[in-house]
């Protein structure tokens, strides 16, 4: 994996890029601005995925966003955040992110995320549904845990892999899985996620 990041704390560049390279085995590139990742990608690019600050100088909003996707400096641009709210996220997704990292994930998470991204698919954390999303009967019945267990479900995900990205137990999962088939009426792990399908949850 090749990886820029642009944020323009040095602290989370540093931690994030660390990890990514000892964990993750990726090969990391840093920027500190937006103006710096786009003359980063241009020099050391095509990147196979830019993790860009939502709050960082040069950004103006989601217009960032537009611009790197633009400059076609990476496979795909997701955008990394540590208060933006829920509407900004979709509206990421939306305008073409392949991802919205909250900047509380655990490290171990963010790893697994990236992965996800950069096999090609959307990475959209439960906890930054859409505002509908979350008025949704069947959101409602759920913990924001479940919720985040269910996501992976939908998403094709074993128990082990969602124990692994959300940084708990294997067995922890089973039981919010068990949990939340309940509360959904659902037979198995893939009824529950044509339930949830079918609810417009993910």
């Amino acid at each position: 994996m090749r990886i820029l990041i642009a944020d323009d704390h040095s602290m989370v560049r540093e931690t994030l890029s660390a990890y990514l390279q000892t964990v993750g085995d990726a090969q990391v590139s840093v920027a500190s601005s937006l103006q710096d990742a786009l003359e980063v990608g241009r020099q050391e690019g095509p990147f196979d995925l830019l993790l860009l600050d939502y709050n960082m100088p040069g950004m103006n909003g989601l217009d960032g966003l537009e611009t790197a996707i633009e400059a076609g400096i990476a496979k795909g641009v997701a955008i990394l955040s540590g208060n933006a709210p829920t509407y900004v996220a979709q509206e990421a997704i939306d305008l073409g992110a392949i991802g919205f990292l909250p900047k509380t994930m655990t490290a171990q998470s963010l790893v697994n995320a990236t992965r996800f991204m950069v096999a090609g698919e959307t990475f959209f954390p439960v906890t930054h549904m859409s505002a509908q999303a979350q008025e949704n009967p069947v959101a409602k019945q759920l913990s924001r845990r479940e919720g985040e267990v269910l996501n992976g479900v939908c998403r094709g995900l074993s128990n082990k892999e969602i124990a692994r990205e959300l940084d708990l137990q294997e067995v922890t999962i089973k039981l919010h899985v068990r949990t939340l088939c309940r509360k959904l009426e659902a037979k198995n792990r893939t009824h529950a996620a044509m339930i949830a399908k079918e609810a417009g949850l993910f």
